[in-house]
C-alpha cells in the first residue's frame, strides 16, 4: 500500500459528520421486515423445513441480501427495500396455511389396569426457566451481519455512503449505532449468567475479578493482535476512533473486569436500566464540569510519549460503553426468564444458552456459556425484583419508551440539548443506543409473537426445543453459535481484500460483487460449522 493511497483512504473516512436519525431508523428497519417475511414463509408454507439448498440460499438472500443492499444500493431509499419485503410477505400471508411438521407420537403402552397411558405430548413437563428465544437469536444475528457486512462496505465508497460511516466528533451514522449495538448486545447474554446465580452462594469479589480476568485475556490478546498487525502492515487507520494503541478489543476486555468489581452494588439493584443511566449523567457531569475536558478529548495534540493523551478517546469513552453494558445486562434480566404461566412448572436452570453459542459475548462479564454455574449449598441472597410487567413483550414495550424519553431529554428540547458522540462515548449516545436497541428487539419479539404465539406453550422439553429449531432461521443461529470466529474472518477477509484490491477506486458494480461473495463466504462458513455441529471458541 503506498503512502498515497493509505493517505487517500484515511481521508474517505475522516472528518465525517454522520446523516439523520430517522434515515438510520428506516435503514434498521429492513432487519425486522427481513424476519417478518421470513417467518411468514415458515408459519403458512413451511418453506424452510427441510433446509435445503434453495431454502439457505432463500435465507441467505432474506437475512444478509437484504441487510447488505439496504447499506449500498437501496441506501437511498430504504423505504423501497421495506416495501419489497413486506409486500411479499403480505402475499405469503394470505396463502392458505400449511402446518409446521410435528414429531410423530409414540404409542403409548397401557398402565397395569389396562388403560392407555398419555403420550409424552400430553404430560406437562417442567419447563427450562431460561429458554432460548428465537427473537433474540434474530436481534443478534442482524447486528453481526450487518456490523461484518459494514466493516468492508465502507471501503467502497461508490457503494457505501460517507453518511453511514463513522463520525469524526459528533454526529449518528449507521457505523456509530452498530459498534454501540454490540456492546449492548454483549450486556443481554452476560445477564444470563447473573440469573443463574442467583440461587447459588455469592462469590467473593476476589473469586470474581480472577474468572472474569481469565475470560477477558482472550479479546485482550485479539486486540494486541490486531494492534501489531495494524502497524506492522501499514494498514491504514483512523487513530480518532479509539487512539493510536487503543481498539475496540480492549474495551470489550476491561468490560468484564469492571463489572465484577461493580457486582457487589448490582446484586442490590433492582432496576439497572437506571442504574447505566445514571452512571452516563455521572460520566457527562465529568465531562462538563472538568475545564476544558471537550476540548481535549477532541482538539487536544497527541503529545509523544503521553500515553494518555495518544489514547484519549478510548480511556474516557469506555465509562459510556460500561453503561450501555449495564443497560444491555437490565434488558437481558427482563426478557430472558419464561413469561409466566400458571399452568406450566417451572424446571431448574440448565446449560443450555441462549441461541446454542453465547460464549464470545458471554465471555466479556467473566462468564462462558459453555461453563455451568457451579454447584454450591443455596444460601439467602438478595432476589432480583421482578419489573412490572412480567412477560418480555409489554417489558420491551416499557423498556423502549422509557429509553426513548431520555433520549428525548438529553438531546432536544427541556434537556441539556447534547449532540451524539461515538468518539466520547457521551450521555446523548448512551440513550440513543439503548433507545435503538429496545426499540429493535420489541420489533422482533412483537414478530414471533404474532407469527409462532404457540412457541413455549409445548407440553415437553425436547417439542419446545423443536418448536425453536422450526422458528429460527439457520442463518442467524449460524452467526449467533460461531459469533467471534466469523467476525474474526470477516476482519481478516476485509484486510486481505483492501491490501489486494483498489477498493476506494472500484466502480458500483466490481464493489457489489466483492460485497456479495465476501458475505457468501462468511455465511457459507457459518453455516457448516452448524451444520457439522461445531463450535469454535476463541
Amino acid at each position: 500500500m503506498t503512502p498515497e493511497y493509505k493517505a487517500e483512504k484515511i481521508a474517505s473516512v475522516s472528518h465525517l459528520g454522520g446523516g439523520g436519525i430517522w434515515e438510520i431508523n428506516h435503514v434498521a428497519l429492513v432487519a425486522p421486515a427481513a424476519a417478518l417475511l421470513w417467518a411468514i414463509l415458515q408459519s403458512r408454507q413451511s418453506f424452510f423445513k427441510p433446509y435445503t439448498f434453495a431454502a439457505a440460499f432463500t435465507d441467505f438472500l432474506i437475512q444478509c441480501g437484504a441487510i447488505v443492499c439496504a447499506t449500498t444500493v437501496y441506501s437511498g431509499a430504504p423505504q423501497v427495500l421495506n416495501g419489497l419485503l413486506i409486500l411479499p410477505a403480505v402475499a405469503a400471508y394470505l396463502q392458505p396455511r400449511t402446518e409446521l411438521e410435528k414429531p410423530a407420537k409414540v404409542p403409548s403402552k397401557g398402565d397395569e389396569n389396562g388403560k392407555p397411558a398419555e403420550s409424552k405430548d400430553e404430560v406437562r413437563e417442567p419447563k427450562d426457566p431460561f429458554p432460548v428465544k428465537p427473537f433474540i437469536t434474530a436481534y443478534r444475528g442482524a447486528m453481526m451481519i450487518i456490523t461484518c457486512s459494514s466493516i468492508l462496505a465502507v471501503d467502497f465508497p461508490s457503494v457505501f455512503p460517507r453518511r453511514f460511516a463513522k463520525t469524526e466528533s459528533f454526529g449518528t451514522s449507521l457505523m456509530d449505532i452498530g459498534v454501540g449495538s454490540f456492546v449492548f448486545a454483549a450486556g443481554i447474554v452476560a445477564a444470563r449468567q447473573q440469573l443463574k446465580e442467583q440461587h447459588f452462594a455469592t462469590r467473593s469479589i476476589v473469586t470474581r475479578l480472577r474468572e472474569s480476568m481469565r475470560h477477558s485475556l482472550p479479546l485482550f490478546v485479539l486486540g494486541v493482535v490486531r494492534l501489531l498487525s495494524v502497524k506492522g502492515l501499514d494498514y491504514a487507520e483512523h487513530v480518532s476512533e479509539y487512539g493510536v494503541h487503543w481498539n475496540f478489543f480492549f474495551t470489550l476486555a476491561l468490560l468484564s473486569p469492571s463489572v465484577a468489581i461493580l457486582q457487589p452494588l448490582l446484586r442490590y439493584i433492582p432496576t439497572y436500566n437506571i442504574f447505566a443511566f445514571a452512571l452516563a449523567i455521572c460520566y457527562e457531569l465529568i465531562l462538563f464540569c472538568v475545564p476544558d475536558m471537550k476540548a481535549y478529548m477532541i482538539l487536544s495534540e497527541r503529545k509523544p510519549g503521553d500515553w494518555l493523551s495518544q489514547n484519549r478517546e478510548g480511556v474516557f469513552s469506555f465509562l459510556g460503553y460500561l453503561a450501555i453494558f449495564i443497560a444491555g445486562m437490565g434488558i437481558g434480566l427482563n426478557i430472558l426468564t419464561r413469561d409466566p404461566d400458571p399452568e406450566e412448572p417451572e424446571a431448574p436452570a440448565e446449560k443450555d444458552s441462549l441461541d446454542e453459542d453465547a460464549d464470545w459475548l458471554a465471555s466479556v462479564l467473566g462468564g462462558s456459556e459453555s461453563e455451568e454455574a457451579k454447584p454450591q449449598p443455596p444460601i439467602e441472597v438478595p432476589q432480583l425484583k421482578p419489573e412490572w410487567p412480567k412477560a418480555a413483550l409489554p417489558r420491551l414495550v416499557f423498556w423502549t419508551v422509557l429509553w426513548f424519553v431520555f433520549a428525548l431529554w438529553a438531546m432536544w428540547r427541556y434537556g441539556p440539548r447534547l449532540f451524539v458522540s461515538r468518539r466520547m462515548a457521551n450521555l446523548a449516545y448512551v440513550c440513543w443506543v439503548c433507545s435503538f436497541n429496545t426499540a429493535q428487539l420489541l420489533l422482533f419479539c412483537l414478530v414471533e409473537t404474532v407469527m409462532f404465539p404457540d412457541i413455549y406453550k409445548a407440553k415437553s422439553k425436547e417439542l419446545e426445543r423443536q418448536r425453536i429449531r422450526d422458528v429460527t432461521s439457520r442463518v442467524m443461529a449460524a452467526f449467533n453459535r460461531n459469533g467471534l470466529a466469523l467476525f474474526l474472518l470477516a476482519n481478516l477477509l476485509t484486510g486481505v481484500i483492501n491490501m489486494t484490491m483498489p477498493t476506494i477506486h472500484m466502480a458500483e458494480v466490481p464493489s457489489m460483487v466483492v460485497l456479495g461473495l465476501y458475505m457468501a463466504v462468511i455465511c457459507g462458513v457459518g453455516l457448516a460449522l452448524d451444520a457439522y455441529d461445531i463450535s469454535i471458541k476463541l
